[in-house]
């Protein structure tokens, strides 16, 4: 299965108020197309009394069990976000109904080129919400679902992810080895819908998109 970006925005540009339509639901954000870094583009930043560390565009109309998902992304620190904002930025799957649980995986683009070694270890970032956020998993499970990527704050990413089983593969910037690898998703094996994934205090822009069952 594929889908196209234009079909997204146009979903997009036309429920970017409501937050509601048939091709997308947005939970926690505010959207609007634009063109950005020469690319036509969804753009997305917290709506105005979001909470938790992490919102959602889902992509109403696809699901994925095993398959390939690929998009280019971008992601930067909004003008008034916080100093621990990173521009978390990246894309959750096998996400249940109304988004109450899903993987995902998602990028710091702050920190891929940190002078601070331990800020660059923790680049990219497997979470299963809600029971195990990064909080969790980065103390009961040292460096295990995180990993380093050389990246850049509001530049173009492209990002692909590969599905199968219980484990995930994030590979970025086209690289033949993946930057982060997980063999024991923590939500099984069941399929679910796949959706943009945004963090706190960031701007982010989505490209390109497609999935493959």
């Amino acid at each position: 299965m594929k889908v196209l970006m234009t079909a997204l925005l146009a979903a997009c540009s036309a429920c970017a108020q409501v937050g509601i339509s048939e091709a997308i639901e947005l939970k926690g954000l505010k959207a609007e197309v634009v063109d950005y870094k020469g690319r036509r583009a969804m753009k997305f930043i917290e709506a105005p009394g979001a909470q938790g560390d992490g919102q959602l565009c889902i992509l109403k109309q696809y699901t994925i069990k095993d398959g390939t998902i690929e998009v280019w992304l971008a992601g930067e620190p909004g003008a008034s976000a916080g100093t621990g904002a990173r521009g978390f930025v990246g894309v959750a799957f096998r996400v249940r109904p109304g988004g109450e649980k899903y993987e995902a995986f998602y990028l710091r683009p702050t920190n891929g080129r940190a002078d601070d070694q331990v800020r660059r270890n923790h680049s990219a970032q497997y979470i299963s919400h809600p029971d195990y956020p990064w909080q969790r998993l980065r103390k009961e499970f040292p460096e295990k679902y995180e990993s380093y990527v050389d990246l850049a704050p509001g530049e173009w990413t492209r990002v692909r992810i590969t599905v199968k089983g219980r484990q995930a593969r994030l590979y970025v910037h086209d690289a033949a080895q993946p930057t982060l690898i997980v063999n024991d998703l923590f939500l099984g094996e069941d399929g679910g819908g796949v959706a943009f994934w945004v963090g706190p205090g960031t701007v982010a822009h989505f490209a390109d998109f497609k999935v493959s069952n």
